[in-house]
């Protein structure tokens, strides 16, 4: 994706995954946001491990796998070439801008925190909109 000034939230929203009750984005999808090829993002993973704790990415187990198959969000298990995904949280998106240090993956690693912030603000308003309603109701009844 060339220009990242210019990525709806929706293409992004789109690319959100909720695996192990972890709001995450996958390797692959990542590598194509940050125009890099997906093995690329590995290896500086990688290549830097004492950044990437098990709480910031982890790799799907097979089961897993299978599970976005089916839900349309990757290839086929054929077309992964035998690499199970890595599933990339919210702090290690943020940590990936420093160990992919082109302009492009800074900005789109930007976007993406920005959109994290954004749906964490919406979940906590819905949250506090359904306590207000919910307490209301047991005022009325």
């Amino acid at each position: 994706m060339a220009d990242r000034g210019n990525i709806p939230d929706e293409i992004l929203l789109n690319r959100i995954y909720l695996i192990r009750e972890q709001k995450v984005m996958l390797d692959k999808g990542l590598a194509d946001l940050y125009d890099v090829k997906a093995i690329r993002l590995r290896e500086q993973v990688k290549r830097n491990p004492d950044r990437f704790p098990a709480n910031f990415m982890f790799q799907l187990t097979f089961e897993e796998a299978l599970n976005m198959v089916s839900q349309n969000a990757i290839p086929s298990k054929q077309q992964l070439g035998g690499t199970l995904p890595y599933a990339i949280t919210e702090h290690g998106i943020l940590m990936l801008s420093n160990v992919l240090r082109s302009e492009g993956a800074i900005a789109m690693s930007i976007c993406i925190i920005e959109l994290f912030v954004k749906l964490r603000e919406m979940m906590v308003l819905h949250k506090n909109v359904s306590l207000l309603f919910g307490t209301g109701r047991k005022e009325t009844g």
